[in-house]
């Protein structure tokens, strides 16, 4: 007997060495040594994509003869597309696919997209005849048109994959709970944001200028044969990932709540929410990192919570159509407060939808002359709002934090909404400089009676685009990355590559909603004096359009103050592992509990 219960001790014994030494590989896994595998994948990504879109009007306008505004709102749709996928492709990561493989997927079928459109490029056969003139021009053919769409959904399709899970994926490789964060003197978001702005550099500059001065064929291998060996990259790293399961479908437990608030809506819940229904062991999949606390916000909502008789006799309950854990209610509550502020990036991204191409067809009507042999290609002129990328990037991080932190106390010197907030700001005054700057240029063309002439160089240097450029690249260094921040850190924690992917779906909804605002102003302005004519940009009235555009980011920003001022950052619940061998704990280390910050000043 007495050896039989020495076996069965040994035997409970063994599950938990077990799980000891799966603890011992799982920290083994991820850290810094894996972020260049990753990074490498994110930037090659980037410089593919920015590679063939950054020239995209001139291809359409040049080489398929399109109209001015047919082709922009080609590019528009597209980018509408391409930042609709990722909303899907972040349900699918989140709910059963993981991370890993649904990069894995994106990144072959956003490949084949690559080697298809490089192929329309390389056959003769799917162009229309060359149009030097730019008068009476042939245009592109409904089946030419027709094998440039389908290459530019396969490209959609792939971003899908991408988008939303290799910024997430990347973080999930290093500690990203609050209290790390604050220890950390560089910011993840920031320098991620940095490695793609010298992606899309060298894309606007090498790229462009091949596909300018070489030929297209190759502008647009390059970027294939790069993203065909950054996938290879990827690969070999993926032994060294750390690759978190998903915790089962978002929507899923999102209906979950709803269906369970509606069937107890006539419950009345307890004043003492410590008596709502909790249990870690059924969260744990969804709260890694923390638990989230309570919130008195849409009290409705926790009726899901309330415990009736016997409902909470097992440890997990049977039916969570009928009862769910704070935790997911808060999940839910998380995710409602962020939507106003996220709805904030849709009229952001309507009023920058196409100025990339309209700035492109600004720049080829100006003077681009460096010397007396070369000049800028028109595309390559968004290197300067890159380059105010990069280095305001490397600045906010030395610079401004540091001396904000002074007068807020905050570790990263000011939050994520304030930050936004001065980078829409950014873009209002970028807009009326380009205003400006339009109605300068229109002026010079009058004057040198150069209006009739679509082919004419306006005497009047390139260099005038700048300010608003390095302006809208200010705009990316405070909103864009604000943004990012705020939809990664106030979303809950399973649904991180949805919050992503929301943030790809404004993009979506704001690109269309540029397509059709376009379209409706090409429409309704007149034949005469349209503000966005076909083929010649000084008969036009640019300038009346960009001060449209200004208005809508006036009305914006009062709607982003508003959700700002009365925005409550979620309270979390962070769990903490001390180190076993500082503190003395056993090999599994010590787990505490520690309260973060529940509300920042906006």
């Amino acid at each position: 007997m007495e050896f039989q219960d020495n076996n069965k001790s040994h035997e409970a014994e063994k599950p938990e060495e077990v799980k000891i030494k799966e603890n011992d590989k799982r920290k083994k896994l991820g850290g810094m040594k894996t972020i260049p595998f990753i990074l490498v994948t994110e930037v090659c990504d980037r410089f593919s994509t920015i590679g063939f879109h950054a020239n995209m009007i001139t291809y359409l306008t040049q080489q398929l003869n399109l109209p001015l505004v047919k082709a922009s709102n080609i590019v528009s749709n597209f980018d509408g597309t391409a930042s609709l996928t990722p909303l899907i492709g972040a349900l699918i990561a989140d709910s059963f696919a993981g991370r890993f493989w649904t990069i894995i997927v994106g990144s072959i079928i956003y490949e084949l997209g690559l080697i298809s459109i490089t192929t329309t490029a390389l056959l003769k056969l799917l162009h229309p005849p060359p149009c030097p003139s730019l008068v009476d021009c042939k245009e592109a053919s409904g089946i030419q048109l027709s094998t440039l769409c389908l290459s530019l959904l396969l490209l959609a399709v792939g971003l899908g994959g991408t988008r939303p899970c290799v910024m997430t994926y990347a973080a999930d490789q290093v500690d990203m709970s609050r209290s790390s964060v604050e220890s950390r003197s560089w910011n993840f978001f920031n320098w991620y944001y940095f490695s793609l702005g010298l992606a899309r550099l060298t894309a606007v500059t090498v790229v462009v200028y091949v596909q300018d001065n070489v030929s297209w064929g190759w502008g647009l291998g390059i970027p294939t044969i790069t993203m065909a060996a950054a996938f290879m990259v990827f690969l070999c790293g993926s032994p060294l990932h750390k690759k978190v399961k998903p915790g089962g479908s978002p929507l899923v437990r999102v209906i979950q709540v709803i269906v369970a608030a509606i069937r107890k809506r006539k419950a009345v819940a307890p004043e003492d929410p410590s008596l709502l229904y909790q249990n870690q062991e059924l969260d744990s999949a969804i709260s890694v990192h923390g638990r989230l606390l309570h919130t008195t916000q849409f009290k409705w909502l926790d009726k899901a919570a309330v415990v009736k008789n016997g409902e909470a006799a097992h440890p997990t309950p049977t039916n969570l159509w009928k009862l769910a854990t704070v935790h997911r209610v808060e999940e839910l509550k998380s995710f409602l407060r962020l939507l106003p502020v996220w709805a904030a990036g849709i009229l952001f991204v309507t009023a920058n939808s196409h100025s990339n191409s309209f700035n492109t067809q600004q720049a080829r009507t100006m003077d681009r002359h460096l010397s007396s042999s070369f000049q800028i290609p028109p595309a390559s002129m968004s290197f300067f709002g890159i380059v105010t990328v990069i280095v305001g990037l490397a600045l906010y991080e030395r610079l401004f934090v540091p001396f904000a932190r002074r007068f807020t106390k905050k570790s990263a010197g000011i939050t994520y909404l304030q930050r936004m907030g001065i980078g829409l700001l950014f873009n209002i005054l970028s807009s009326v400089v380009a205003a400006l700057v339009e109605k300068k240029r229109r002026t010079v063309a009058e004057n040198h009676n150069l209006v009739d002439n679509p082919k004419a160089i306006v005497p009047i240097s390139v260099f005038w685009l700048v300010p608003q450029l390095s302006l809208h690249g200010m705009t990316e260094v405070f909103m864009v990355v604000g943004q990012l921040e705020f939809l990664y850190d106030q979303s809950p924690e399973s649904m991180r590559s949805i919050a992503l992917g929301l943030y790809w779906f404004s993009h979506s909804v704001g690109n269309y909603l540029g397509t059709f605002m376009v379209s409706l102003i090409h429409e309704y302005t007149g034949h005469k004096n349209n503000w966005l004519p076909d083929r010649n940009l000084n008969k036009g009235k640019l300038d009346d359009y960009y001060w449209l555009v200004t208005g809508i980011q006036a009305v914006n920003f009062v709607y982003f103050v508003i959700c700002a001022w009365y925005y409550s950052y979620k309270p979390l619940e962070e769990v903490m592992e001390e180190d076993s061998e500082a503190t003395g704990a056993d090999r599994n280390g010590k787990i505490e509990l520690t309260t973060a910050e529940k509300v920042e000043s906006c």
